[in-house]
């Protein structure tokens, strides 16, 4: 158990601004974006800029302000420079930025050391108040947004000279916070350039040299016009923009999929060093030589897609966008355990990222291993041009007689294999670690998406207001796990077993993270 002061629970939040279509339809702006979180728990996430920029950050108080909480998340500089991505790239960009800020604030603890660095730790006198580790975290993710980020570094920027800092400011001094921020920014670029991910384009064996591109040779046995093999991955053909179940996207150009990053599986994890030490089930209910549980997962997953309510898909669009439903939801339970001081609010993030990073190096490898068909292709393979009942497309609700052939998810399936569940696997890690943290379950997140607000049935769904309200991280688990069968991109066993594969590295990283805390993590 982590020992923690009581604290008092901060006071209700103030009037939300203004909001828009309550579930973005890409993930951008990495780090900022998922830590966006921190201003806006407890209401509808995904909201309008609130008019802020880089210089009306000019009066933050580096001696009492909380860089994470006042800055970054407040302001979200170039929250919308990335377009769509998935959730291993997405999560690589913030999981550097978190361990920068760790390591940035570690000298400055009375005994943590850092992960990526070992800077000697400063007289306690340096930490009486928030300034030096706000300027050390801040020079430090500056140095990770120009290694990993480039595209954010001209909001960035802005927002360090409009708090008076000078982001030109090269030094490595290792006595003063700016070079401390450095030193910490540049050991995690250093460290994570060629650790297996193909950041740089420049590992293994490359094709064209482009960043995070496959160097492992991966080809799927199916192509997209035909499944030849019912139980492996098939990729999908799509149109070329496309961004929502259903959409026609640009007429008459379309799309094959492609593994996304299946070197992930090669990544150096921060608690285990093989990920075939992480058992975990064939997925005999996808296998096609077993046509009765083959037929079973098929009309589960129709079953849920033909009862889908509005709530459903509130919660599947949710749990698909990864800055919503992973990057929000760490937030809130900091704040429904009362405000965090700045150590305590970097620990917790930083566990948070630990524990999704190591557990997506386990699921890319268990998503090679069985390189498991999704329910699309299923659904085709058993059904053929027989009639089934499911939801028709987008404004269409339960339709009783479509051809099997012609049914699509709700959601936009993953460009990689379906066995385990990515998400749900992240929600069990990161769920994992946060009840490490603060020893409890609690979360208390609520969620308010506006009548239409969804991507998928823009206008239409919901048909009124709707209020989303977990209490503790187990229903929110659940829920997220559950919503990939709704969306229809995952079989409902593959969610199931996929909740307890991703707590085991909750458990590891919290456990990690601490060592770092106490000081007791070898050189």
């Amino acid at each position: 158990m982590r020992t923690m002061t009581t604290r008092r629970r901060p006071p209700a939040a103030g009037s939300a601004p203004r909001r828009r279509s309550v579930l973005l339809g890409g993930i951008g702006g990495a780090s900022t974006a998922a830590l966006a979180a921190l201003g806006h728990t407890g209401s509808t996430a995904a909201a309008e800029p609130a008019g802020q920029t880089a210089a009306d950050a000019a009066d933050f108080d580096f001696d009492t302000g909380n860089f994470v909480r006042d800055l970054i998340a407040r302001f979200r500089p170039a929250e919308d420079v990335y377009g769509p991505m998935d959730v291993t790239v997405l999560h690589r960009f913030i999981h550097v930025s978190t361990a920068a800020w760790f390591d940035a604030m570690a000298p400055y603890h009375p005994t943590a050391v850092g992960v990526y660095s070992r800077i000697r730790r400063r007289p306690a006198g340096e930490s009486t108040t928030n300034r030096n580790k706000n300027i050390a975290a801040l020079h430090a993710n500056y140095q990770v947004i120009k290694g990993v980020e480039p595209g954010r570094k001209t909001a960035f920027r802005d927002l360090m000279v409009a708090v008076g800092l000078d982001p030109d400011d090269e030094s490595e001094d290792p006595t003063s916070p700016v070079g401390i921020g450095n030193l910490a920014g540049r050991a995690v670029l250093a460290r994570t350039a060629h650790d297996g991910m193909n950041q740089l384009g420049d590992e293994g064996r490359t094709y064209n040299g482009r960043p995070y591109e496959d160097y492992t040779g991966y080809r799927p046995v199916n192509s997209a016009y035909g499944l030849t093999h019912p139980s492996r991955w098939q990729p999908n053909l799509g149109t070329h923009n496309r961004r929502l179940a259903g959409n026609a996207g640009d007429k008459g150009i379309f799309t094959v999929q492609a593994f996304v990053t299946p070197q992930q599986r090669l990544v150096r994890a921060h608690t285990f060093r093989d990920p075939r030490r992480f058992g975990l089930a064939p997925p005999e209910f996808s296998d096609h030589t077993r046509p009765r549980e083959y037929k079973r997962a098929v009309d589960e997953v129709l079953a849920a897609s033909a009862a889908l309510t509005d709530e459903q898909k509130v919660k599947a669009e949710v749990f698909d966008n990864k800055f919503l439903g992973v990057g929000i939801s760490v937030g809130a339970a900091a704040q429904a355990h009362g405000e965090l001081d700045l150590d305590d609010l970097v620990h917790l993030l930083f566990g948070s990222t630990v524990a999704i990073f190591d557990a997506l190096v386990a699921v890319w490898h268990h998503k090679t291993r069985y390189d498991a068909v999704r329910p699309f292709s299923a659904v085709r393979h058993v059904h053929g041009r027989r009639r089934v009942t499911a939801w028709g497309g987008p404004g269409k609700g339960t339709v009783h007689d479509m051809p099997g052939d012609e049914w699509t998810s709700y959601l936009n399936v993953g460009d990689h294999p379906e066995y385990p569940s990515g998400s749900a696997c992240v929600c069990a890690a990161q769920a994992q670690a946060t009840r490490r943290f603060f020893d409890d379950d609690v979360l208390d997140w609520t969620f308010r998406a506006p009548a239409g607000s969804t991507l998928v049935e823009p206008g239409l769904t919901p048909g009124d207001d709707l209020a989303l309200h977990w209490g503790t991280w187990t229903d929110f688990v659940r829920d997220c796990a559950d919503s990939r069968t709704w969306g229809g991109v995952h079989f409902l066993k593959t969610a199931e077993r996929s909740i307890p594969f991703g707590e085991q590295f909750g458990d590891l990283a919290y456990e990690f993270v601490q060592r770092h805390v106490r000081g007791e993590a070898g050189g």
